[in-house]
């Protein structure tokens, strides 16, 4: 081999500044990423741990799945004991879970911008940036002034999942029927001025640097540009300056991914979800389902149906064949060895039984929100995906816009559960308990999230959860397509081989959340977690 064509390995282990522990391997030549793998080296097991247990441990375990998304499975372990058992909720209830997951949501979006992204803004590789020195004076880690605000602002909205659960993280306030709180006219008026105050203190003055119904006026990428330019509070907003630093790096230059995307919508509306059922839960979603596919540009909705798992290069025993989640039982292996032609880590390779692998989180929610697809009353917004095709396609910049994009339509629908609780009304309808199959999908910050649970004599027969990460971080499938972060780290420049900030900038764009993705613990394993090598 000649020295431009020769190939060098890098394996990153840990990744940082990722919730878990997610190793990366990428083989570089002519210093770009040639192919990719990615690993998820954490087995926890909670399917194994609630197999036989009451049916309702569900809502005290999987919250415990991870400590910054509980509230989405709690959401999830909800509605899947709903679906199975029939039950009834109250509008109360639904308003209830649905401000809960909102404040999760709200806090989420600070918390990772300033705490696990905008970092690599001060990287050294960037000293040659006008935007540099600025960006070290904001984003850099414990003395930045945007990165101190910021974080400490996020731990304001979760103050209202602790007026409704009792604490956050690891509430088990939603239950089968309802939820276990009756938030008195005092509790609703302390949850509106959490929110003021996030909007007064960070929201429009920091991070937006106009008002809310400024921002909402932007409909297009044309927009969002010119509103930049308009005036230099737009500009010099976080938002504003994240924007420009961006472009002038070139952030919108690499980081792809596969093409398509899927969300399962959330935020069931509280008059249209009362009696749950799986197959009713796409026309009651305030923030619909979906999957947009970029190569034919179109739009379809998303079921529980479609869902695949397979396992050929998985440390499971499980053969080689796509499976439906509630037909799949979870069987680890011994042998955790890292073989990349074979098995080489601990979740699964998620499909689409029709469109192959998709790519999870708020860029796939907002590229499915411009869709026409859905109800007509169901919400819309164009903003994103007319970015996605002017900008030509997917992108880590855009992925990262899509996930800021969100705080202020989240911030209007917490706005519209405080205004439409009726408080004399009843917020839990006692079930029956009973056996059956249930499903429960929801949007966590991260992405696409759900359960799946079957009922028999009582106890659980089944549980299977496929988190946001696992669509994502997913290895190979048994065609040998790649997983979504796999086929995003393709075409990377790496400009430092000893530095590889970019590996870094493709992994955390997705927020991957170990954590979430695979679930049991092997003791056995000896795995090294703290490495990296240069081969």
């Amino acid at each position: 081999m000649t020295a431009t064509s020769a190939v060098q390995t890098l394996d990153i282990s840990p990744v940082g500044r990722v919730e878990g522990d997610l190793d990366v391997r990428v083989d570089i030549r002519d210093g770009q990423v040639v192919n990719a793998w990615t690993r998820a080296e954490l087995f926890r097991g909670f399917e194994i741990i609630l197999k036989g247990k009451d049916p309702q441990a569900g809502l005290i375990v999987t919250p415990r799945a991870c400590g910054i998304c509980g509230g989405s499975h709690l959401t999830c372990a909800s509605w899947a004991l709903d679906t199975a058992w029939g039950t009834e909720v109250p509008r109360n209830a639904i308003l209830a879970r649905n401000l809960g997951q909102l404040a999760e949501s709200i806090q989420s979006i600070p918390r990772y911008f300033y705490g696990l992204y905008a970092i690599d803004l001060t990287n050294k590789k960037y000293e040659q940036s006008a935007f540099y020195e600025e960006a070290c004076r904001r984003f850099a880690p414990y003395t930045g002034t945007s990165y101190e605000q910021g974080v400490t602002i996020s731990g304001k909205p979760v103050e209202i999942y602790a007026l409704l659960g009792g604490q956050w993280p690891h509430s088990s306030y939603m239950v089968p029927g309802g939820v276990m709180c009756a938030p008195t006219l005092t509790d609703i008026t302390r949850a509106w001025s959490i929110l003021e105050y996030f909007r007064t203190n960070w929201l429009e003055p920091m991070w937006l640097g106009c008002s809310l119904e400024r921002y909402e006026q932007i409909q297009t990428y044309d927009d969002f540009m010119a509103w930049i330019d308009e005036k230099p509070e737009h500009a010099n907003s976080d938002l504003g300056f994240y924007w420009r630093m961006g472009l002038d790096i070139g952030l919108d230059t690499y980081g792809g991914g596969c093409g398509r995307y899927v969300t399962w919508g959330y935020l069931p509306h509280e008059d249209r979800y009362q009696k749950p059922t799986i197959e009713g839960r796409n026309a009651a979603l305030i923030m619909k389902s979906g999957v947009y596919d970029s190569y034919t540009d179109t739009h379809s909705l998303m079921r529980q149906d479609l869902a695949r798992e397979n396992t050929a290069h998985a440390w499971y025993d499980e053969g080689t064949n796509d499976i439906h989640p509630f037909d799949r039982t979870t069987q680890p292996i011994q042998n955790n060895s890292h073989d990349y032609d074979g098995a080489y880590s601990w979740s699964t390779a998620v499909r689409h039984i029709e469109l192959g692998r998709l790519e999870a989180g708020a860029l796939a929610r907002q590229l499915v929100a411009g869709g026409r697809h859905g109800e007509d009353w169901q919400h819309y917004d164009g903003f994103i995906l007319d970015a996605f095709k002017k900008m030509g396609g997917p992108n880590i910049h855009l992925r990262q816009l899509a996930r800021v994009h969100e705080l202020v339509k989240l911030y209007r629908q917490a706005e519209h559960c405080l205004r439409e609780f009726h408080l004399k009304e009843p917020f839990y309808i006692k079930p029956t308990e009973k056996d059956g199959r249930g499903w429960g999908a929801t949007e966590a910050a991260r992405g696409a999230l759900c359960h799946w649970v079957e009922v028999e004599g009582g106890k659980i027969k089944n549980y299977q959860m496929i988190a946001p990460t696992t669509w994502n971080v997913g290895p190979r499938d048994n065609e040998g397509v790649r997983g979504p972060i796999e086929e995003a780290l393709i075409g990377t420049p790496i400009a430092d081989p000893t530095d590889p900030v970019e590996v870094g900038h493709v992994a955390r764009s997705f927020d991957s959340c170990l954590v979430c993705t695979v679930h049991a613990h092997d003791g056995k394993t000896g795995e090294e977690l703290a490495r990296f090598r240069t081969a």
